[in-house]
């Protein structure tokens, strides 16, 4: 018997793959967010305590996505190797744990906000094409008992039973996920802005090697999300709808929204999970439409400096944030972008349309795949975030960051230079200080201020001598505050503390 649990294991791990590899191509045609993988692992993330995702994040950044796909696919398998490897004793059991894994599958992507009339298809085809692959693989490839109580040996059909449904899986997901890639957003026709920001002046940009570029290019941006799937928006279906507690609520379809006067601002955007000398931060050149005209235009007549009014912005995908009204009419430049970096937001960053809100997080201010804006009340409505015990103001921290010499290398002896970026949204950069070993503080030079709302360059020139050396960083912002040094972790509001690096200047 022992000599047919590892085929058998094989068989139900192949029938698995087989059964996902077809529902995946049946949710590119009906439902993406409904192939099974995708929809346990969406509602895996909403049930992650948020200590082991603030780990996740730390751990792989923006590789988060592709290690949790792996993860919930190698359970998977590990699950169908085991229903595998009891079918040969109990046809019933197999077929039942199967069931239960397709399931969960369906009811997973059944209960997501945004699920269609459809959503339970993928799982349906899943979980036919797996039973039935496996009691047609068990039957070719497990071996039978001979007539003296010795196993049969491998035959040239149980090795093409294998190989044609490794092959029939690979071509099934390939094709599935080959329609998902192709299926991009349209582009739009950004109009020209009302405002249009003038080419950055000179010395904005260093051009020090090492040093991250002032703007930073839409491929290079980070993406921190829920979204495993980024939505595939039709800009002929999108809307954007403000209600609320407004006396005038309304609708805008793409083509009234790009009518409006649109400005463009240089911002810089960060992730409250960002840890301290991290590289979850980016700046561009955004277009769009400044928040406070648009709630203006819904006739507000509240307070708008009251903190316990919020602004409850909706995703496509169902995800909902949380932002301070006081942010979205002040004179910052909050706004609902459509442009980034002079082209069409990228799908990933939220085509059609956004919200960037400079000077807080990400996570209370930067809504991808924007579809509604609903002022309330903070005891009124929760946000995602909220409901998982992170701060609701999540005002930008202080910080300067150091990019070179990256840490931890070897570098030549001579003349070099230890350069990175500072930032302190709404309140700007004034002075960064570096210190090498025990050495005294050093003003580092800073490049042009591009306006408040974005980061800074900066650099000191370093003779570098053999041995190892260690380097801090601090900032201080436009109001004269110098960052603090206290070590915070991400969780709740952001981290701080000092940025601390380490070099080995070979002989």
């Amino acid at each position: 018997m022992r000599s047919r649990i590892a085929p058998a294991a094989a068989c139900g791990v192949l029938a698995a793959t087989l059964g996902t590899a077809a529902a995946h191509l049946v949710a590119a045609l009906t439902s993406p967010p409904s192939s099974p993988v995708l929809a346990v692992g969406s509602q895996v993330i909403d049930a992650t305590p948020t200590p082991v995702k603030e780990w996740a994040v730390g751990t792989f950044g923006t590789a988060d996505k592709p290690v949790l796909i792996g993860s919930v696919a190698v359970v998977t398998l590990l699950l169908a190797a085991v229903a595998g490897a009891v079918r040969p004793r109990s046809r019933l059991l197999a077929t039942g744990l199967l069931l239960v894994l397709t399931g969960l599958a369906g009811a997973a992507a059944v209960l997501r906000p945004t699920a269609d009339t459809l959503a339970w298809l993928p799982a349906l085809v899943a979980a036919v094409v797996g039973v039935l692959t496996l009691d047609w693989l068990v039957t070719r490839v497990v071996p039978s008992e001979a007539a003296h109580g010795r196993p049969d040996q491998p035959t040239r059909r149980r090795l093409f039973a294998l190989g044609g449904t490794g092959a029939a899986a690979l071509a099934l997901g390939a094709a599935g996920q080959g329609l998902i890639s192709r299926s991009r957003p349209a582009t739009l026709a950004l109009p020209t802005p009302a405002t249009p920001l003038p080419p950055l002046a000179k010395g904005v940009d260093l051009g020090k090697a090492g040093i991250a570029p002032f703007v930073t290019p839409n491929r290079e941006f980070y993406r921190i999300d829920t979204a495993l799937l980024a939505p595939n928006v039709d800009p002929g279906d999108w809307r954007l709808t403000i209600d609320g507690d407004v006396p005038k609520g309304f609708s805008l379809d793409i083509d009234e929204l790009l009518g409006l006067p649109m400005v463009e601002r240089d911002i810089t955007l960060n992730c409250v999970s960002n840890e301290v000398g991290g590289p979850l931060i980016g700046n561009a050149r955004w277009l769009g439409v400044p928040t406070r005209e648009l709630l203006a235009r819904a006739g507000l007549d509240v307070d708008p400096k009251d903190p316990a009014l919020q602004v409850l912005s909706t995703s496509t995908d169902g995800m909902t944030i949380s932002t301070p009204l006081s942010a979205l009419l002040d004179d910052r430049d909050a706004l609902v972008a459509v442009g980034m970096n002079g082209t069409t937001l990228p799908r990933e960053h939220g085509f059609p349309a956004r919200l960037v809100t400079p000077g807080l997080y990400g996570f209370v201010g930067a809504t991808k795949w924007l579809t509604r804006m609903t002022v309330t009340r903070y005891d009124a409505a929760s946000a995602y975030w909220t409901d998982r015990d992170w701060a609701t103001d999540g005002r930008v921290h202080t910080q300067a960051r150091i990019d070179t010499p990256r840490a931890l290398r070897r570098i030549a002896p001579g003349r070099t230079v230890i350069g990175g970026v500072a930032w302190a949204q709404r309140r700007g950069i004034s002075k960064v200080e570096v210190r090498v070993d025990d050495g005294p503080w050093q003003r580092a030079t800073l490049g042009a201020e591009a306006d408040v709302d974005c980061w800074r360059q900066w650099f000191l020139p370093w003779n570098a001598t053999p041995g190892r050396h260690d380097f801090v960083a601090r900032a201080t912002d436009g109001d004269g505050q110098l960052q603090t040094q206290d070590i915070e972790a991400p969780f709740p509001a952001g981290a701080t503390g000092w940025h601390r690096s380490a070099v080995t200047v070979t002989d």
